[in-house]
């Protein structure tokens, strides 16, 4: 059994993104629709946020200083320090009806992000995810972008092995798959179905991830209400109940990595299930009785 407390409830609308930040002692997380950072220190109870330009999907540290981030049309640098973004990147210019949605920093510092078709109007109402234009990149240090497989709906999960040899990947219709990865190069290989959508015993639909030290993945569920431990041969070592429906995504996180940090969503959850679940959208830490890894730092 795990235990599930929700830390700040911070009702967002979309929470996502989470990255611990060891320096700081700190998590960075988003809330896509509202256009907002936020950042919670767990020791002291600090909470901040920062107002973005536009939606931001996704954090990982900086080793210059700071956070490099997935905005809605490219990829930011940010400041928490003075509050200012500027443009580093702007991988998908030729596909303006695209977002960015998940990523994170492999352990050798690139940056890694997927993409997928914007299902929200500027007026931050849904649309649908008719076609399946979202494209996995992977982001060096010095700047260059590599497309690295794709066509994909919906592009979410982002974690490697502990020995870097496997990468984990969602297209949140279809399932999660797993790629050989060469830590040196940053190449991919090899694609397989690792975990399928709809599969019995896994509620909901795929969204972020996360790894352990014994290499487990942990998959949060987005209208599953739960987070998923699947063991390193895909299948189901433990199904974890979270007191609201769409999880989104989490890291480990505390100064022994053995807290589980946990993204939620209040975004089109009926008034009446609000009700129910009035923890919706919070930030929420699970004692899961196993440790992380480190976060990947971005080495540009």
């Amino acid at each position: 059994m795990a235990d599930v407390e929700c830390v700040l409830d911070c009702k967002c609308s979309l929470g996502e993104g989470p990255s611990w930040n060891a320096k700081e002692g700190a998590i960075y997380w988003t809330d896509v629709t509202l256009n907002r950072i936020h950042r919670f220190n767990p020791a002291t109870r600090e909470h901040r946020t920062w107002d973005m330009p536009e939606m931001v999907t996704t954090i990982a540290p900086r080793a210059k200083g700071g956070l490099i981030i997935a905005s809605q049309t490219g990829i930011d640098f940010f400041d928490p320090a003075t509050g200012k973004t500027s443009r580093f990147l702007e991988p998908e210019r030729s596909r303006p009806r695209n977002r960015s949605n998940d990523g994170k920093c492999d352990r050798q510092g690139r940056f890694w992000y997927g993409t997928m078709q914007n299902n929200f109007a500027p007026d931050t109402s849904e649309i649908p995810i008719t076609e399946t234009s979202g494209h996995l990149y992977r982001i060096d240090a010095d700047g260059s972008v590599h497309e690295m497989d794709g066509p994909f709906a919906i592009c979410n999960t982002f974690a490697w092995s502990p020995d870097n040899r496997l990468f984990y990947f969602a297209d949140t219709p279809a399932g999660i798959y797993v790629y050989d990865f060469d830590e040196k190069s940053g190449s991919l290989s090899n694609r397989r179905v690792f975990a399928t959508t709809g599969a019995k015993g896994q509620p909901g639909y795929p969204d972020g991830s996360t790894i352990d030290v014994d290499g487990f993945l942990w998959n949060c569920r987005w209208d599953g209400g739960a987070i998923i431990r699947y063991a390193p041969d895909g299948s189901v070592d433990r199904v974890v109940t979270m007191p609201c429906d769409r999880v989104t995504s989490c890291c480990f996180g505390g100064p022994a990595l053995d807290v589980l940090y946990v993204t939620t969503v209040r975004y089109g959850i009926s008034e009446a299930r609000l009700a129910e679940t009035p923890l919706a959208g919070g930030l929420f830490a699970v004692r899961t009785g196993t440790r992380g890894l480190p976060d990947g730092i971005y080495a540009g």
